[in-house]
């Protein structure tokens, strides 16, 4: 299954825009994170958001906001002004909590190209504690990997 989450902050305002055969809404922004390695430059991804959600993206998130965003990875290719094509990865939003905000949008499944429209979800607390109740012992973290173990990841 795919699925990802992503912490990330939002580094381009969200543009709604609509299909032309529907009028699906669909937002965009770009977000920045964290690059893998210390010392090389953040990473940036679009991040698509259909139907309400879409439009629940582009009322409540800003330049700066801290996301937590949780949906599906997508390569698509892209035709450059030079003449060739690109590639280049998108997740489509399903979930999208702010960071220190405490509300957070949700998406139904399967709500992109269908026209079927999405309900955002009751607010949701975004992350929860990870403090260790007395009956609930801290459990060991596992290591971190090393540079030599980055590079033997096939990327």
């Amino acid at each position: 299954m795919n699925n990802c989450v992503l912490m990330a902050e939002v580094v381009q305002a969200p543009q709604l825009r609509y299909t032309s055969d529907t009028q699906t809404p669909i937002a965009e922004m770009a977000v920045q994170f964290e690059a893998l390695r210390d010392g090389d430059p953040p990473e940036s991804l679009k991040v698509v958001g259909w139907g309400n959600l879409a439009q629940e993206i582009q009322e409540r998130y800003h330049v700066g906001d801290r996301l937590i965003v949780e949906g599906r990875l997508n390569m698509i290719s892209v035709e450059r002004p030079e003449g060739f094509r690109e590639k280049r990865a998108e997740l489509t939003a399903q979930r999208i909590h702010l960071l220190g905000g405490g509300e957070s949008i949700v998406s139904s499944a399967e709500s992109e190209p269908t026209g079927k429209r999405d309900q955002p979800a009751a607010s949701q607390s975004p992350v929860a504690s990870s403090a260790p109740t007395p009956a609930q012992p801290k459990a060991a973290e596992p290591p971190s990997p090393t540079e030599a173990d980055l590079d033997d990841i096939p990327f």
